[in-house]
């Protein structure tokens, strides 16, 4: 936590999320699956609004925006920052 109480792992998915949906939005090209990676995105976004999102769903939208924008090679940076943020959290447990 930093001086503000605000956890630390939520700040650099924020951080991620926003640097890739400003990527997304100046990309060019049209590809079928971008709709979907720009909703996912948001509801990652708005997951870090209200304290520390549930694991297995910030798994589950990482899988869904690599199937939609994994063959974009442009935005493989960005992805890999979300990544790397949801990994943060560790993994979701098991039942």
């Amino acid at each position: 936590m930093s001086g503000s109480d605000e956890d630390l792992r939520v700040a650099a998915l924020r951080t991620a999320v926003s640097r890739l949906r400003r990527e997304l939005a100046a990309h060019p090209a049209e590809f079928p699956d971008r709709g979907i990676a720009e909703d996912e995105l948001a509801a990652l976004a708005a997951m870090t609004v209200d304290g520390t999102p549930e694991v297995s769903r910030l798994r589950r939208s990482l899988l869904v925006i690599a199937g939609a924008i994994g063959s974009v090679s442009a935005l493989s940076g960005g992805l890999s920052k979300v990544r790397d943020a949801v990994d943060l959290f560790g993994e979701p447990p098991r039942r």
